[in-house]
């Protein structure tokens, strides 16, 4: 008989790890993100649908109508735009104006905080005119003009209403000299006061002023200039949006009214325009 021994056999056993076989790097979990996020997305628009009437979209459909007019003179260096461009998009875009109030749908436009009102704008009392001011001189941080241009206007509340002058200064006239040709700056300034004229609703007078001639003339020509000028401003605010049954009245004072004390001042020349309080 063979020799016996007590050793047990050797037995080796190979344990395989699993290396995570339920996740495969994840990327599927990045896939899935994004479709419940899309579905997310989807429900809030159905429901938005549901929750607007059809005039409220199309008001939101025309705030945001890609119109953007540039000012041709507008552009680099240093002359009366400060190498500013004027962009209709940077204008009160709290307030619903911009592109909606270019080219409005048959429900009007977006009116921002007043909603799609048929009328638009507010009701021109104090606090209305306060908010004018500010958009007018530049306090709200998205005038469409620089500096060089505010330097232009300053503005009142009387008890006909709000008053915006429109002065030349010794170095800018707002018009050619002697005639009604407007220049850039005067351009500029009506585009302010239209696009700022959308934050109410009141009636609007223009009146022309200029200052007294040097020279006496045997047919003083101040009361047809500053009627001339008048007429242009007027004209100009209808071309840039302003309703024509706002227009109210529009007057030439000649040189009877004053605003410098030297009657030969530039700082006479000027334009009034002036939102009359609600009757």
């Amino acid at each position: 008989m063979g020799a016996q021994t007590n050793a047990a056999p050797i037995i080796i056993k190979k344990k395989r790890v699993s290396g995570g076989d339920g996740h495969h790097g994840g990327a599927w979990k990045v896939a899935y993100a994004d479709f419940v996020t899309a579905m997310m997305a989807f429900f809030m628009l159905m429901w938005l649908l549901n929750a607007t009437t059809e005039k409220q979209r199309k008001g939101l459909a025309d705030y945001f109508s890609p119109t953007i007019p540039v000012n041709p003179v507008s552009g680099g260096g240093d002359g009366a735009f400060g190498g500013n461009n004027m962009f209709s998009e940077k204008t009160m875009v709290m307030d619903g104006s911009g592109a909606s109030a270019r080219h409005p749908s048959p429900a009007k436009q977006a009116r921002g905080s007043t909603g799609v009102e048929p009328n638009g704008g507010s009701t021109g009392t104090t606090q209305d005119f306060s908010t004018l001011e500010a958009q007018l001189l530049g306090r709200t941080g998205e005038s469409m003009v620089s500096d060089k241009v505010l330097k232009h206007i300053v503005t009142r509340v009387t008890d006909e209403g709000l008053v915006v002058e429109l002065f030349d200064t010794e170095d800018q006239p707002l018009f050619e000299s002697g005639t009604d040709k407007p220049t850039a700056v005067m351009r500029a300034l009506t585009l302010l006061v239209a696009r700022s004229s959308d934050l109410v609703k009141n009636q609007i007078a223009v009146e022309g002023h200029v200052s007294a001639s040097p020279v006496v003339l045997a047919r003083n020509p101040a009361w047809d200039l500053s009627t001339a000028r008048a007429q242009v401003v007027r004209q100009m605010l209808e071309d840039k949006g302003v309703l024509d049954q706002r227009l109210d009245r529009v007057t030439g004072n000649a040189d009877r009214e004053l605003s410098d004390g030297n009657p030969m001042a530039p700082r006479n020349n000027r334009i009034e325009v002036i939102f009359l309080r609600n009757r």
